[in-house]
């Protein structure tokens, strides 16, 4: 198989890796969180306060991005560190940006080529809901809405060449 570069300079798209994102995030929230996430719904449109974000350098170039409501953020990190959901506070952050970092990571390894050549930056997360992104991304981001214990999840791709 070609690498990720060479697919994508041919033209290639990169919407075929839809199934790998979806397959990466459901894997994530399996093993560290002990839950299967499941389609979104039309009718879970709640705010999504809570953005966690890892940047990716070398054979493919971007930023993923995991967002989802301040209530779900919090049900992850208690999950994900076994605390009661009222004793979750300042480490709900470092739990949010390890969930995306462990995401991306198991997403790069899906994609032939991009294992060892596709460097990850540490994470970021922002709360609140009144801002905006501008990204450089030279192609439509590839997005996935999931459903986690009946609240949204979306994780979104921004792919630079």
């Amino acid at each position: 198989m070609s690498s990720s570069t060479e697919l994508l300079a041919a033209g290639g798209s990169h919407e075929a890796w839809r199934p790998f994102l979806e397959l990466a995030t459901r894997e994530v929230f399996q093993l560290m969180l002990g839950c299967h996430l499941m389609p979104l719904g039309d009718d879970a449109h709640l705010p999504l306060g809570v953005t966690s974000m890892v940047g990716l350098a070398g054979e493919l170039s971007g930023v993923m991005t995991i967002q989802c409501g301040e209530k779900a953020a919090v049900l992850m990190t208690s999950k994900m560190l076994g605390l009661a959901a009222d004793k979750v506070g300042a480490e709900m952050s470092d739990a949010l940006g390890e969930i995306c970092n462990m995401v991306a990571g198991n997403f790069k390894n899906k994609i032939s080529g991009l294992g060892d050549g596709c460097l990850l930056s540490p994470p970021t997360v922002i709360t609140g809901s009144d801002y905006s992104t501008y990204s450089l991304a030279d192609s439509p981001g590839l997005e996935v809405q999931m459903c986690f214990e009946g609240m949204p999840v979306v994780i979104t791709l921004q792919i630079h060449s």
